[in-house]
C-alpha cells in the first residue's frame, strides 16, 4: 500500500445514471458509481465504501505506525498476534507465493532498500542485493490463525494486494445496502455488482503512462472485477535498459523486457491483481503466460 499523503473527503455528484463519488485513498484517486435515483442510498453506499476503504488503509499500510503491518514489521523476531481478518489475507498471501512458485512474494519489499525508481540510471550494486535476499520468502514465516513470526531483518508489504481486497470487501458491502447496480474504482482496479439498471454493461476506460496521446483502452465489464499492475510511472533506465520495479523475489532484481502494463479479469479484484502482477513478473512471456491460463486480459508495451 503506498504512502498517505491526502486528507480524507468524499465529493458527491450528480450524473445522468444516477450518483458519484469520489476520495482518495492508498495514495489513489477512488470512485463509486452508483446506478440509482435514489440520494439517500447512494450517499450511504459512497460512505460506507470511503469509511472501509479508510479502514483498510489504516490497518494495512506499512507507511503508519499504528498499522498491524508496521507492528509486524517491528517485531523483531518475536510473535505478534494477529486477528482473523489479517490472518486471511497473509494466509492468501501465503498461497500466492506456493501457487506462484515464490514469485509473488510480500516479505520481497524489503528490497527496495537497494532499488529506489526515480527514473534515474542509479541500479543497485549485486553486494546490496545480496546482503537483503535472506530477508526475502514467505517460507521463512511462521503463521498460524493467531500470530505471526517474522525472522529479524524481515517485512511483509500488502501493498500488491490491499487496494484490490479493498475492492472487494466494499463491494461485498454495498451489495448488503442496496440492489442497485454500483461499479467502485480504486485507482485502476474496478470491481461491479453487476449490469446497469439498463442491461447494458460497464464502459471503463483503462488510461496508463504509456499511451500518451493513445485514447484510454476502453473495457466493458458486467460482472466480476478487473486489475492493473504496471510500471510506467516507477523504472530505471542504464545504458539502454530499462529496470522495472516489479522485482524478482529470487534474484532480488529487475524483470526485464515485460510489458508496461497488464489488465487482467477475474471473478473478484484481489485475484485479477495477484494474475497481473504473477504475469508482469514473466517478463517478455508475460503475454504466453496469460493466453496458457486462457484469461481475459489487456497487454501495454
Amino acid at each position: 500500500m503506498h504512502q498517505i499523503k491526502h486528507k480524507r473527503s468524499l465529493h458527491y455528484y450528480s450524473t445522468e445514471f444516477g450518483f458519484k463519488a469520489k476520495f482518495d485513498a492508498m495514495a489513489s484517486p477512488c470512485e463509486i458509481l452508483i446506478n440509482s435515483v435514489d440520494k439517500a442510498i447512494a450517499e450511504q453506499v459512497a460512505q460506507t465504501v470511503a469509511n472501509e476503504a479508510w479502514r483498510i488503509e489504516d490497518k494495512f499500510s506499512r507507511y503508519l505506525a499504528s498499522s498491524s503491518c508496521s507492528k509486524i514489521n517491528a517485531s523483531n523476531g518475536h510473535a505478534v498476534v494477529i486477528d482473523t481478518e489479517t490472518f486471511k489475507l497473509l494466509e492468501f498471501s501465503k498461497q500466492c507465493f506456493i501457487i506462484s512458485d515464490a514469485a509473488f512474494d510480500i516479505t520481497s519489499g524489503v528490497l527496495r532498500q537497494a532499488w529506489n525508481f526515480d527514473g534515474s540510471a542509479n541500479i543497485p550494486k549485486q553486494s546490496k542485493i545480496n546482503a537483503l535476499l535472506p530477508n526475502v520468502g514467505f517460507d521463512k514465516v511462521v503463521l498460524t490463525e493467531d500470530s505471526i513470526t517474522l525472522k529479524p531483518g524481515m517485512e511483509i508489504d500488502l501493498g500488491g494486494l490491499g487496494k484490490e481486497y479493498a475492492v472487494d470487501t466494499s463491494l461485498q458491502l454495498t451489495k448488503n445496502i442496496t440492489s442497485s447496480p454500483v461499479l467502485i474504482n480504486f485507482g485502476g482496479d474496478i470491481a461491479v455488482t453487476g449490469r446497469q439498471v439498463s442491461g447494458q454493461p460497464w464502459n471503463v476506460g483503462i488510461e496508463h503512462p504509456g499511451f500518451e496521446n493513445k485514447q484510454p483502452l476502453l473495457v466493458s465489464i458486467s460482472s466480476g472485477a478487473i486489475a492493473t499492475s504496471g510500471d510506467a510511472r516507477r523504472y530505471l533506465i542504464n545504458n539502454g535498459q530499462r529496470y522495472s520495479h516489479v522485482l524478482d523475489p529470487k534474484t532480488g532484481w529487475s524483470v526485464l523486457n515485460g510489458p508496461k502494463s497488464i489488465t487482467v479479469a477475474a471473478p473478484n479484484c484481489i485475484q485479477a491483481g495477484f494474475i497481473a502482477t504473477l504475469a508482469l513478473l514473466q517478463g517478455k512471456n508475460a503475454e504466453q503466460y496469460l493466453n496458457e491460463q486462457e484469461i481475459d486480459h489487456w497487454c501495454v508495451w
